[in-house]
């Protein structure tokens, strides 16, 4: 997903020297995040094509690098569904 103009609206946890995946924790109302519907709990694969596996400043460098145009990839994890009584009864 692209983003328009910074400031981009979103706040970043995680990395290599905390032992966890990037996670985007909190999207500002009303930002350019929200309008692309960034949600909280998305992990960020990559920004402006450059593949993240490493720390947290790494991340905000490439992020606050990109003035007018900023290209993540994210990956969403949906909630695990429980069966229901219908789903039993085929």
């Amino acid at each position: 997903m692209s983003l328009g103009k910074a400031p981009w609206g979103f706040t970043l946890r995680g990395g290599t020297e905390h032992r966890e995946p990037l996670v985007i924790t909190k999207v500002e109302e009303g930002s350019v995040a929200a309008a692309v519907r960034l949600r909280a709990g998305d992990e960020m694969v990559s920004v402006n094509a450059v593949p993240l596996s490493g720390s947290r400043q790494e991340a905000i460098c490439l992020v606050k690098s990109s003035h007018k145009t900023l290209t993540l990839v994210v990956r969403r994890y949906l909630a695990e569904l429980k069966p229901t009584s219908a789903d039993n009864d085929s």
